[in-house]
């Protein structure tokens, strides 16, 4: 019973995980590149600098899902990056569930690899 329980948690975990690289795949990646700023800043950069601020997922995960939602000149963390490549457009049309999934993606992993 205990390795039938285990075996469901590391398939949602898996799923999740593949979910948001496939959501960040399929759209953020068109500006965000995993480590070079070409058209927006890297997801490296992003990361970086977002995790040194919040310590936690679930705080990253909830102001990067909403600030996303809702970009703020005033409120982001990178402003010379915006001086560089302006504002990320408003109006993605991201559901909340889709913006914490690519959120908790780019928390958890290594774009350095």
């Amino acid at each position: 019973m205990r390795i039938f329980l285990l075996s469901i948690l590391l398939a949602i975990f898996s799923f999740a995980n593949s979910l948001g690289q496939t959501l960040f795949e399929g759209n953020c990646i068109t500006c965000h590149h995993r480590t070079k700023a070409i058209s927006a800043p890297s997801a490296a950069q992003i990361q970086s600098v977002y995790k040194s601020k919040f310590k936690t997922k679930e705080a990253f995960v909830n102001f990067m899902s909403l600030w996303v939602a809702n970009p703020n000149p005033d409120t982001a963390l990178m402003g010379e990056a915006i001086k560089e490549f302006e504002i990320m457009p408003s109006n993605l049309g991201y559901d909340a569930f889709t913006l914490k999934t690519v959120a908790e993606f780019l928390y958890e992993s290594d774009f350095n690899e």
